[in-house]
């Protein structure tokens, strides 16, 4: 059968570009092998952010005593924690669903595992299936890396962590990026010994020095023990412990082992060489700049695409990519904002260019830096942790970047996104009037830290 167009995969990308092209009466076909809503809804934003409110709120019963409240003991029954996590998942997940029936008139949702089989043709459930468009939505997986042991034993990925109902004794984390600082965190607040092992020197190491060293303080505060610039040679188990032994002949022994070392795309059993579509050296679609794989006709939008693995880009891909192929497409795939979060406690933002980054493409820049608990609203509720940094472009006063680490940081981030968006100047923020005590405010002193703005 012919279809106007065929999605593979239902994420954050697929589902919109769907929905929108039934309403604009074309033949639509989405196919999902799994169950709906992609990474997010099922195992990535959804279930971490709702388990790790759950471990916020045991640190602050835990901690309430620093602002003259006492408690009593805090208990965390990690199952409630777990079923809780489940009933969000599966309400979303049923909106999903329901915001696809609701297009069943031209949208037909077909399960099954869907592989190409020759130009913009692919084959699923035995059915042979043409499209005039096809857009890759397949998103990837957690990898898996070369550690000699590892396939031998029941290691966690990010999944199965969020499925225990049952509290490590100890649980070891292999990598400290997004996954492992927010995981790892969240366990030590239920109250399990946690260990981070990262071969990188810091933390989140794709960021400058000092944002990573800002959260791995707050870490080492709460009891998380950081192994890093440790690289690992090789794990073992037995008597229901876990070993990784390091490079330097160190060993660490925990009773679980958590694996959140990067993911890969889920193009490996895809077809894509049937179709003409050209894949990288780590299995990504190779894209240009509209979405437009090497293959006439299919896109591919998502984390399998190889861009910024964050829900907020597939989202903003799909928009990007129904604009251009409606024909009224004014932006592209390089020419966006990218900002970021880590909902860790304190949160971790940023937005624009690093110093690392900056220094590199030769770019001239002025900075200014703060610390968080130089913040009124951070002190009165005692908040105080973290830092804050702005890169300002010299002759036009633009921000170039902006990078955050406190409480709620994910959303003051967007104060800049807004303004770097605009393309304003960073004077804005200095004539604004601010409301008095909030955590924005600080945002104006840090700005108000640059020579040329200050009082």
């Amino acid at each position: 059968m012919s279809w106007d167009l065929i999605v593979i995969g239902s994420g954050q990308a697929g589902v919109p570009l769907a929905t929108r092209f039934a309403a604009k009466d074309k033949r639509v076909l989405l196919v999902e092998r799994g169950v709906l809503g992609g990474t997010c809804v099922n195992t990535g934003c959804t279930p971490t952010k709702t388990m790790i409110a759950s471990a916020r709120a045991a640190h602050v019963a835990r901690t309430a005593g620093r602002l003259g409240v006492r408690t009593g003991e805090v208990v965390v029954d990690l199952s409630a924690v777990v079923d809780r996590k489940e009933a969000i998942v599966r309400r979303w997940r049923e909106g999903v669903a329901a915001k696809l029936t609701q297009a069943r008139d031209r949208l037909e949702v077909r399960r099954g595992h869907a592989r190409f089989v020759g130009e913009r043709e692919i084959e699923v459930e035995g059915r042979r299936e043409r499209g005039e468009t096809v857009v890759i939505d397949v998103g990837a997986r957690p990898a898996v890396p070369p550690i000699p042991g590892l396939p031998s034993i029941p290691w966690l990925d990010n999944r199965g962590a969020m499925d225990l109902r049952k509290l490590p004794q100890h649980l070891l984390v292999l990598g400290g990026g997004y996954i492992g600082c927010e995981l790892g965190q969240a366990f030590r607040r239920f109250g399990s010994q946690v260990t981070i092992v990262d071969h990188h020197e810091h933390l989140l190491s794709r960021e400058d020095s000092d944002v990573s060293q800002a959260i791995e303080a707050v870490f080492r505060t709460e009891g998380i023990a950081l192994a890093l610039g440790a690289g690992v040679d090789s794990v073992a188990s037995g008597e229901g412990r876990v070993t990784l032994r390091l490079a330097s002949g160190r060993e660490l022994r925990g009773s679980h082992l958590l694996v959140a070392a990067g993911r890969k795309p889920n193009t490996d059993d895809l077809g894509c060489e049937a179709a003409g579509v050209a894949l990288d050296g780590k299995g990504f679609v190779v894209v240009d700049d509209d979405y437009q794989t090497t293959a006439l006709g299919i896109y591919a939008v998502g984390d399998a695409a190889g861009g910024p693995q964050f829900t907020h880009s597939s989202w903003d891909d799909h928009r990007i990519l129904f604009d251009l192929l409606v024909g009224r497409g004014t932006r592209h795939r390089s020419s966006r904002l990218v900002p970021w979060s880590v909902f860790t406690d304190p949160q971790v933002a940023g937005v624009g260019l690093s110093v690392r980054q900056a220094e590199a493409r030769g770019i001239p820049f002025e900075t200014a830096t703060m610390p968080f608990g130089h913040v009124a609203r951070a002190i009165e509720l005692d908040e105080q942790a973290g830092t804050m940094k702005l890169l300002l472009e010299p002759s036009s006063e633009r921000i170039l970047g902006v990078f955050l680490v406190g409480a709620e940081a994910g959303e003051l981030i967007h104060v800049f996104v807004t303004l770097m968006q605009a393309g304003a100047s960073a004077r804005a923020v200095v004539d604004a009037e601010f409301v008095h005590p909030t955590f924005a405010e600080g945002l104006q002193s840090l700005v108000m830290r640059l020579p040329r703005y200050a009082l």
